[in-house]
């Protein structure tokens, strides 16, 4: 079976093709799903005609490879009111493998860092993929302060204040509505910590005004002004993450690739040009789920597999594709 650690550049696109048509046999959904796109597995040998999975299969069927009971289910949030998705996870150390090696090829030794996670509304429900992430982060750190915060702003303010003096390597994940009320908590004083990171893992939730990325780290920036501010774009769906540092674009890990498609054909081929467009995803460390998935974001792709992501696309649900009522 594929090994994500031995994945390069060089190799992506034979691991891709043979973990498809390894996927394409063992995935029934997926297998279902390019049988009524009417392409034979068997006749794939460029990486470009490699079907994609709307994400939106996620919410109403089990997208699993093979007959196995899974040691872990993640599921999304439900704040707009439609059916969560849930990815089921046939090993808890397969998915703490690929963040970990995901985090540290991006920041170094999780043990170097103080992790502080603002978390609230994920750590209020079950089943979130980024709790369990920072959970590791958290168990990992060598600081015995790293830990999670909900609501408790005057804690983590004074704990931030001990760790500036100490000019401590930190990092501050949190939700983004989560980070936007502890700056605001500041009522215009700000934090001066140079060894601090900001990171912030998108998500209003219903709580805040809508804002676009740069919004949210210019506010972010007024009341960190020493502090790089970064993201994390990652998904119940999938494994692995990608991580923007110092407000710049995406990089994805070396097995995971990120195509553009063209919004208004959901099953025209990737493009990985420069050009906007829904997003398409090869994760190479979903193994025993589906590999390759359309995604509900819209955004661009760069020659060197950078990407930017814009947001949400309309009515994202029904133009996934139009056979998925059939499945």
């Amino acid at each position: 079976m594929l090994d994500f650690r031995d994945i390069s550049a060089q190799n992506f696109e034979q691991q891709a093709l043979e973990l498809f048509h390894w996927q394409s046999q063992n995935n029934p959904t997926y297998a279902k799903y390019c049988k009524l796109l009417g392409r034979n597995p068997a006749g794939i040998s460029k990486i470009q005609d490699i079907p994609f999975l709307p994400v939106e299969l996620f919410k109403n069927h089990r997208i699993q490879c093979g007959n196995w009971t899974p040691e872990i289910s993640f599921s999304s949030s439900t704040t707009s009111g439609g059916s969560p998705s849930f990815h089921h996870v046939r090993e808890k150390a397969h998915y703490e493998r690929v963040y970990r090696q995901g985090f540290e090829l991006a920041y170094g030794a999780m043990e170097d860092w103080t992790i502080l996670a603002l978390l609230p509304s994920y750590l209020e429900r079950s089943g979130s993929s980024l709790v369990t992430m920072a959970e590791g982060l958290v168990a990992a750190s060598n600081d015995q302060r790293s830990g999670f915060f909900l609501y408790n702003n005057q804690e983590l303010d004074t704990l931030l204040q001990e760790l500036a003096a100490e000019q401590k390597p930190t990092l501050l994940l949190g939700v983004t509505f989560g980070l936007l009320d502890f700056a605001d908590y500041l009522n215009g004083r700000t934090i001066e910590f140079s060894e601090l990171r900001i990171m912030e893992t998108g998500g209003m939730k219903g709580r805040k005004k809508e804002m676009i990325r740069k919004e949210v780290h210019h506010y972010l920036k007024n009341a960190f002004p020493r502090s790089p501010i970064d993201s994390e774009y990652g998904m119940t769906e999938l494994m692995s993450q990608a991580y923007l540092k110092d407000s710049g674009l995406f990089e994805p890990p070396q097995w995971m690739r990120l195509y553009t498609r063209d919004i208004a054909d959901p099953l025209a081929q990737p493009m990985q040009n420069g050009a906007r467009g829904a997003l398409n995803v090869i994760d190479l460390a979903n193994v025993d789920s589906c590999a390759f998935l359309a995604l509900s974001d819209q955004g661009q792709v760069f020659e060197n597999g950078t990407f930017e992501v814009y947001g949400r696309l309309d009515n994202s649900e029904i133009r996934g594709c139009n056979l998925m009522i059939t499945l």
